[in-house]
């Protein structure tokens, strides 16, 4: 066994990506001195098998389980839904169903553009990148049959290639061509699909451009797959015109300033990241996607839109990338990600996609209408007191009991939670 103790330990362990699980575990151990409990707490593989951990990523030792919680209220397009929303972060869900709840009644209308994903080829070295542009072009049909024949079942499911776009880039390293592959991947969040045609046309652009291929990836800009939502919130269900007026400043202010733009959207994402991870689909992803079409003006600027209808109540909507997808790595794979998917009775891409644009316009009028009114502390350190709680050490009904002192005092803080948990226990 490799040494990985002491002042000889290293990181250098050979075949540690051939070794079981629980060997890894055991190597990591005596690497880091973990304890037994340390130990056997990240052997506990919780809902998921080891053998399928293992298969998901590499150099597996343990999982990191995330609570499931379900956001109700949510009417989408005329249809009750529950919600599972995947976050270690207080306050998420509870701003989801109460946004929903001051909207239940006429809900959220949603749309999407479609499900068509964007792969780029980049060019550099060609001599005349404009008349190569033309000659890319040109090939479009040729284009069409190498893409397709990539993926022959999703083209029977009534997807593939749908169009192509060329592009002439000054940068820093001189002028680049770069095509675009745009293919509708159906029910996929589509990645691997779109890379593998990337792949199988490289050397065919390549030959027709007179330059060298390098780059052939999917963009996760994928602003051909947008999702939208929109609600009403009427005036008098939720405070009044002050209130109102105060979440439209709010949100006038998000539009003009990114340092408060990047928060902003991070509310939103609180939503929006919870029921993506839920469902086994890529955060990253989206977030990329979604800050890259937040800066699409090239100024960093709201995701959301606040607006007066003409009866004085609050119209809200969100425009934004969420390529997303029912089939392929985990969300085929994980278990509790069919159960999630199962829950939302979401039974295509677009309609997952659909409910994903709610559930981030509902957290963002929650936090804005939280700023302005109690102020954003109120109700999310209600709920971190209790986390709180638990790190000074209370258990059961101890849990609430700090927690209240804490919030009553103002003073949501570990030294002051051990100091009131140490008196309630001398009764």
């Amino acid at each position: 066994m490799t040494n990985t103790t002491g002042a000889n330990r290293t990181s250098r362990i050979a075949g540690f990506h051939k070794k079981t699980p629980r060997e890894r575990l055991d190597l990591v151990a005596a690497f880091a001195d973990l304890s037994e409990s340390e130990v056997a707490h990240l052997a506990e593989f919780g809902n998921l098998s080891p053998d399928l951990a293992d298969r998901l990523i590499e150099n597996v030792v343990g999982t990191m389980n995330v609570p499931v919680g379900i956001a109700t209220n949510m009417r989408i397009d005329g249809e009750d839904v529950l919600i599972p929303m995947a976050t270690e972060e207080s306050s998420v869900v509870a701003a989801v169903c109460n946004a929903a709840r001051q909207v239940y009644e006429d809900g959220f209308t949603t749309s999407v553009s479609g499900n068509l994903m964007i792969a780029q080829v980049q060019v550099v070295g060609v001599s005349d990148p404009y008349a190569a542009r033309l000659r890319i072009l040109e090939q479009r049909e040729a284009l069409r049959a190498l893409c397709d024949a990539c993926d022959p079942v999703l083209v029977r499911l009534g997807g593939g290639l749908r169009d192509v776009e060329v592009r002439v880039l000054d940068t820093l390293g001189g002028p680049m061509v770069v095509t675009h592959l745009i293919v509708d991947t159906r029910d996929a969040m589509g990645a691997n699909a779109v890379n593998t045609m990337a792949e199988a046309v490289a050397p065919h652009i390549a030959g027709w451009s007179g330059g060298r291929v390098y780059l052939r990836i999917l963009s996760n800009l994928a602003d051909r797959r947008l999702a939208r939502a929109h609600a009403v919130w009427r005036t008098d269900a939720i405070g009044g015109p002050e209130v109102r007026d105060g979440i439209i400043s709010a949100y006038h202010l998000a539009e003009a300033d990114p340092y408060r733009a990047a928060t902003h959207n991070k509310g939103i994402m609180n939503g929006i990241d919870a029921v993506v991870l839920a469902t086994g689909n890529d955060t990253r992803a989206i977030e990329a996607g979604a800050h890259a079409y937040a800066a699409r003006s090239g100024r960093y600027t709201s995701l959301t839109r606040y607006e007066v209808t003409a009866s004085g109540d609050l119209s809200a909507s969100i425009e934004l990338p969420l390529a997303v997808g029912l089939v392929g790595g985990a969300t085929k794979l994980h278990p509790t990600a069919q159960a999630c998917l199962k829950i939302l009775g979401a039974t295509t891409a677009e309609r997952l996609a659909r409910i994903i644009a709610a559930v981030g316009l509902a957290q963002n009028f929650s936090a804005l209408r939280a700023l302005a009114t109690t102020g954003i502390q109120k109700g999310h350190m209600a709920l971190h007191a209790q986390n709180i709680a638990m790190m000074a050490g209370a258990v059961g009904d101890e849990i609430e009991a700090v927690a209240r002192v804490l919030v009553a005092d103002h003073r949501v803080r570990l030294d002051v939670a051990q100091e009131v948990l140490a008196g309630i226990r001398r009764g």
